[in-house]
C-alpha cells in the first residue's frame, strides 16, 4: 500500500494513494501545485546550489552538512508522486554510495566524528524514507537497493554501541523500512536508539542537552522540549517503536507529552517552537505571537504525530490538531503559485519585509522566499503534499473513517464513495455512494463544530458521526458544521496575549492584513462584536469594526497618565492567515488588541 505510515497493528488503517483520489479543490488543488511546480522547483534550486552536484563529485561540496537529506526528501517526494524524473536522480545519488554501504558527500573522510552536529544518521533517515515511498508505489529497483545497503550499514555500525545523532528522524525511518521489508533488525535498531537517547547519548552543547531530547530518558519526560523539529520526529519514532513493539508504557509516555505540549506550548495555528535562538519549545505558555517561530517543518512534524497517534488510538482529538496545523500552517508555508515558502511563521510581524528573489540567508521573514541556505522545509514540504491524500482517511474491519474533508474518492473493502464540499469555505459535506457496498461510514465532526446537523437534520457532536447499512449507489450522507466566525481568547497565562482575541472561522485562523501599513496594525483596537463575511473570489473573507487609536504625542512611550481611547473607526478587513504575504509587503497580525 502507498501510504508514508503503515504500521502493522492500531486502531484504524491507513488508505494509500491509491485509495484516496482528491478532485479539484482545497486540497486536491495543492497536491496538484506540488506534483506540477513545486517539485520542479526544489529540484532547479538544488541544481543551481550544487546540492545535487555533490553527488556527482562536484568540488567545492557546497551547502550545510545535512543538505544531502533536502535531495533524499526531493526523492521521497518524486517517489509518492510518480515523478518521470526519479530514476535520473536515484542513478546520481548511487553512483556516491561506498561500497560497505556508507553515503553521505560531507562526512566521507571523517565518519562519525561528529555525532551533535554531523547530521549523517539523520540524513540516512530521509533517504530512508524515500527508499519506503519508491518500494510501497512502484516496487524494487536502484534505488531502494541504495537504501538496503545503506540501513544494513547503518544497523552494523551502531547496533551494540550507545551512539546516536543529534537530529532524530532515523528512527521513523528505520520502523518504516522494517515495516516495508519485514526485516527484524530495522525494527531493533530503532528501538535501541530511541532507549538509548537521554542516557545521555551525546555531548553537552550550549543550548544544554534539552535541544537534542537527550537530557530525559523518553519514557521520564513529561512534555515535547528542547529544539521542536528535533523533538517531534523523536516522538514519531517512539510512537511507531511503541506501536511494532506492543510497548503500551512508551506509547503512554508520548500521548502524555503531545496533551501537555498542545495544552501550554501550541500556537493558535497549531504551531510548535516559540524561540528563534535554538528553534525551539519555549517554557509553557511562552508563546509570543511576534516572535513565534513555528517553523513549518514542526508543522509537518506535528502532523506526521497527530496522524500516528490517531491510527494507534481512533481519537478524534489527534485529526483535530492535524486539521488545525493543515489548513493554518501547511497551506501557509507555500505562496498560492507554489514558487516561494515561508520558514518561520510569526503570528505577528510589525514591518513589511523586502522581497527577495534569490536566497534567503535568514530563516524568519515576513514575506516568502523562493529559497533558504538551510531549505529544509521547501523539500518537506513536496514530499507532504505529494503523500497527502494517504492523511486524509482510514479504515478498518467495519468501514472508511473520514478525518478531513476535500472533494474526491475513497475506496475501502466493498465500500466506494464520493465526497463532495466546498470545505473550509463552505460547511456542508456530501458522501455519495457509488457503488453497492456495506460497512459504516464515519465523518469527523471537528471540535469547534458545535452545532452541527447530518441527514434529516439529526443533531451531532464533536468526535465522529457514524451511519452504517447496506449502501446502494446514490445513497447519500449529508453533514452540516456551522461556519460562523468565532472570537477566541488566549488563556490568560499566555503573558503576551493578554488583552487580546483573534477570529477563527471553521478550521481558519484568520488575520489581519495591512499593505503600505494602512490601516496601522500598531495602534489597531477591536471591540468584540458581530463579525461580517464577504465572499471575494471563492475565498470567505471577514470584517470587524475596529478603532485606530491615535498616535500619543512625545518621544517617550510610557505616561503617567492612561492614554484616553480616542481615534478613528474603521472596518478591519480579515483574510485567512493561509493566505497573507501573497500581494507582497505587508505588516499583519493574529492576535488583535481588544478596544
Amino acid at each position: 500500500m502507498a501510504s508514508p505510515v503503515l504500521p502493522s497493528s492500531g486502531v484504524l488503517s491507513p488508505l494509500g494513494l491509491d485509495a484516496v483520489r482528491p478532485a479539484p479543490g482545497f486540497w486536491g488543488d495543492r497536491v496538484r501545485l506540488n506534483r506540477e511546480v513545486i517539485i520542479a522547483h526544489c529540484r532547479e534550486w538544488m541544481e543551481k546550489e550544487g546540492w545535487i552536484g555533490n553527488f556527482r563529485g562536484d568540488l567545492p561540496r557546497r551547502g550545510r552538512e545535512f543538505s544531502d537529506s533536502e535531495v533524499y526528501k526531493l526523492l521521497e517526494a518524486m517517489a509518492w508522486a510518480d515523478h518521470p524524473d526519479l530514476p535520473e536522480l536515484a542513478a546520481t545519488v548511487a553512483a556516491a554510495q561506498e561500497q560497505d554501504g556508507y553515503l553521505n558527500t560531507r562526512w566521507p573522510a571523517a565518519r562519525y566524528t561528529d555525532f551533535e552536529w554531523g547530521h549523517e544518521l539523520y540524513c540516512y533517515g530521509h533517504l530512508i524514507q524515500a527508499g519506503v515511498a519508491r518500494l510501497r508505489r512502484h516496487g524494487e529497483d536502484e534505488l531502494t537497493a541504495v537504501v538496503r545497503r545503506a540501513a544494513d550499514h547503518v544497523c552494523r555500525r551502531f547496533m551494540d554501541t550507545r551512539e546516536t545523532c543529534g537530529h532524530p528522524e532515523i528512527e521513523m525511518a528505520l520502523v518504516e523500512l522494517y515495516r516495508a521489508t519485514g526485516a527484524e533488525r530495522y525494527l531493533e535498531m530503532a528501538r535501541r536508539l530511541v532507549e538509548r537517547r537521554g542516557l545521555p547519548a551525546l555531548a553537552d552543547v550550549p543550548f544544554g542537552r534539552a535541544y537534542f531530547q537527550d537530557d530525559l530518558p523518553v519514557r521520564r519526560a513529561t512534555v515535547l522540549r528542547g529544539h521542536a523539529v528535533r523533538a517531534l520526529y523523536l516522538a514519531c519514532g517512539a510512537v511507531d517503536v511503541a506501536v511494532e513493539t506492543g510497548d503500551g508504557d512508551l506509547l503512554a509516555a508520548v500521548r502524555a507529552q503531545w496533551e501537555r505540549t498542545v495544552a501550554a506550548r501550541t500556537h493558535l495555528t497549531g504551531g510548535m517552537g516559540s524561540r528563534h535562538s535554538d528553534e525551539s519549545f519555549g517554557d509553557d505558555f511562552e508563546l509570543p505571537p511576534d516572535r513565534a517561530y513555528a517553523e513549518t517543518c514542526a508543522s509537518i512534524a506535528s502532523i506526521m504525530l497527530s496522524h500516528r497517534l490517531l491510527l494507534a488510538t481512533g481519537e478524534a482529538r489527534y485529526a483535530d490538531l492535524a486539521e488545525r496545523t493543515m489548513y493554518n500552517l501547511l497551506a501557509t508555508a507555500t505562496a498560492l503559485d507554489g514558487r516561494s515558502f515561508f520558514y518561520a511563521n510569526p503570528l505577528q510581524v510589525r514591518v513589511p519585509a523586502e522581497p527577495l528573489t534569490g536566497v534567503n540567508h535568514a530563516a524568519e521573514g515576513g514575506l516568502r522566499s523562493p529559497w533558504f541556505d538551510v531549505s529544509c522545509c521547501p523539500s518537506n514540504l513536496a514530499r507532504t503534499l505529494a503523500s497527502l491524500p494517504a492523511y486524509l482517511a482510514t479504515g478498518d474491519s467495519r468501514g472508511i473513517q473520514i478525518h478531513h474533508f476535500t472533494p474526491g474518492e475513497i475506496a475501502c473493502g466493498s465500500l466506494r464513495v464520493r465526497v463532495e464540499t466546498g470545505y473550509p469555505w463552505s460547511g456542508t459535506v456530501v458522501v455519495r455512494v457509488l457503488e453497492p457496498g456495506e460497512g459504516r461510514i464515519s465523518l469527523r465532526v471537528p471540535s469547534w463544530a458545535r452545532g452541527a446537523t447530518m441527514s434529516h437534520g439529526l443533531d451531532v457532536h464533536p468526535g465522529y458521526a457514524t451511519t452504517e447499512g447496506r449502501w446502494r449507489p446514490g445513497d447519500e450522507i449529508r453533514l452540516e458544521l456551522p461556519m460562523v466566525p468565532r472570537w477566541t481568547f488566549p488563556d490568560p497565562r499566555v503573558d503576551a496575549l493578554r488583552g487580546t482575541a483573534a477570529v477563527e472561522r471553521g478550521p481558519l485562523v484568520y488575520c489581519a492584513e495591512a499593505l503600505g501599513d494602512d490601516p496601522p496594525l500598531a495602534r489597531v483596537g477591536v471591540p468584540v462584536a458581530p463579525v461580517v463575511e464577504h465572499e471575494v473570489d471563492g475565498v470567505v473573507e471577514l470584517e470587524v469594526q475596529a478603532r485606530v487609536r491615535a498616535t500619543a504625542p512625545g518621544g517617550w512611550p510610557y505616561t503617567a497618565v492612561q492614554a484616553r481611547d480616542d481615534g478613528e473607526d474603521v472596518a478591519l478587513r480579515l483574510v485567512p492567515y493561509h493566505r497573507w504575504g501573497n500581494r507582497g509587503p505587508a505588516t499583519m497580525r493574529v492576535w488583535l488588541p481588544r478596544a
